[in-house]
């Protein structure tokens, strides 16, 4: 996955030093109830699509890019469905990172899936009960994504 230019000039300073990072996760839906999925370049596996905020961008709006970016597909934001801080990630190239992630489900509008950039092998839509083996995360937010639940968030208060 190719790192933001604003995530590398803050690298050329901070190292490798922990950065806690804002993120966003998509799942996205068709009008046949199907879950927009992509292959990841990085890793092989299958995932719902994601991607960093730029710079004041808003977050419904960096779902609705990072979506037509890696899969050419256009679609609308419905509602955020959970909130999360991730565990914190170390890259093989010793950056780490901690991702506060925001899930939102978006209804696609329009365009045929195809693989539009270099982070995806391929891209498809799948069936709910007939998805590729998915990680826990990817499968939390499409059950989330699937319910009439309100938003997710972990309400503990550290004392």
């Amino acid at each position: 996955m190719a790192t933001p230019d604003f995530i590398l000039d803050i690298r050329a300073t901070a190292g490798h030093q922990l950065l806690l990072l804002p993120g966003v996760s998509v799942v996205v839906l068709d009008d046949d109830g199907r879950v927009l999925l992509g292959r990841r370049a990085d890793t092989g596996k299958w995932a719902i699509i994601g991607g960093i905020p730029e710079p004041g961008e808003q977050p419904a709006t960096t779902a609705v890019r990072e979506v037509f970016e890696e899969t050419a597909v256009r679609c609308v934001p419905e509602r955020i469905i959970l909130v999360q801080a991730l565990k914190p990630i170390t890259y093989p190239n010793g950056d780490r990172c901690q991702f506060m992630d925001t899930s939102f489900l978006c209804r696609a509008v329009g365009g045929e899936a195809r693989v539009n950039d270099d982070e995806s092998l391929e891209v498809g839509w799948f069936p709910v009960d007939a998805l590729p083996e998915l990680a826990d995360f990817d499968l939390t937010r499409i059950k989330r994504a699937l319910s009439d639940e309100p938003t997710w968030f972990d309400a503990t208060v550290a004392e």
